[in-house]
């Protein structure tokens, strides 16, 4: 195999959550250029509907589950639907996500469960559900955050306790799957890039990050989907629980 047939997914199947906008799109289109079959989950059907044409323009084919992580059983079903569609499950991208910014002194009990029911929970549910069927050599990406390693202005506890949580889950479902299942599992912890949920901040605050960041700029969603197939196939076979830092030097101040 030469060095970079190790970084194509070539007949692979690959689960996106969150893929109905934002990164999620990004990362679905990319694994498909890369060669993977993807399926696409997400609470929004239409918007996964435009998503599976996208991926079905690289020449590669798309299956639609619109789910609800926080559900587990809805969880196993979206991996029931997968493997019946294509008979395997290679890899797993833990989009999903929810954010709020509440001061701790008046967020509610509700505001916080509902982020780390999707961000953390449904992480794990969706890991759950796809480790039992992955064979060895499937790959787990779960996306973090800057903000699980590096305190902001903003008030998020509940969104920053959920990526530094899913870092930790990263770590223990490395060391359970791994070496006994053969099932890699990392996280990327991506700074600030265009999304979807860079545009409910208030006008000013990036900009007022961008003074911190190294490369002076936001990141470009190719950089950051780049990592994730990355880390989804064989260029990173001797890489697991482990968070990659995609930040542009924003937290080495």
């Amino acid at each position: 195999m030469g060095i970079l047939d190790r970084f194509r997914l070539d007949d692979r199947v690959a689960v996106v959550t969150g893929a109905s906008s934002g990164l999620g799109v990004r990362f679905a289109t990319a694994l498909a250029e890369a060669g993977a079959d993807v399926v696409l989950a997400g609470r929004r059907a239409d918007r996964l509907e435009e998503t599976a044409v996208d991926v079905r323009a690289t020449g590669r084919r798309a299956l639609v589950v619109p789910t609800d992580v926080a559900d587990p059983e809805a969880c196993t079903a979206l991996v029931a639907a997968a493997t019946a569609e294509f008979g395997r499950l290679d890899v797993l991208v833990n989009n999903a996500g929810v954010g709020t910014a509440v001061p701790a002194t008046r967020e509610t009990p509700e505001q916080f469960r509902a982020v780390l029911d999707v961000n953390l929970m449904g992480a794990y549910w969706m890991a759950q559900a796809c480790g039992r069927v992955m064979q060895p050599g499937a790959a787990i990406v779960n996306i973090s955050s800057v903000i699980g390693l590096h305190p902001q202005p903003l008030p998020q506890a509940a969104y920053a306790s959920s990526k530094a949580g899913l870092i930790g889950l990263t770590r223990d479902l490395a060391a359970q799957w791994s070496g006994r299942k053969g099932i890699r599992v990392n996280a990327v912890a991506p700074g600030f890039f265009e999304s979807e949920m860079g545009e409910s901040y208030a006008e000013g605050y990036v900009e007022q990050q961008l003074e911190r960041i190294v490369l002076g700029r936001q990141g470009r969603l190719d950089e950051l989907a780049a990592t994730v197939v990355w880390l989804a196939g064989e260029g990173a076979g001797y890489v697991t629980g482990q968070t990659v830092v995609v930040d542009g030097g924003y937290t080495i101040g």
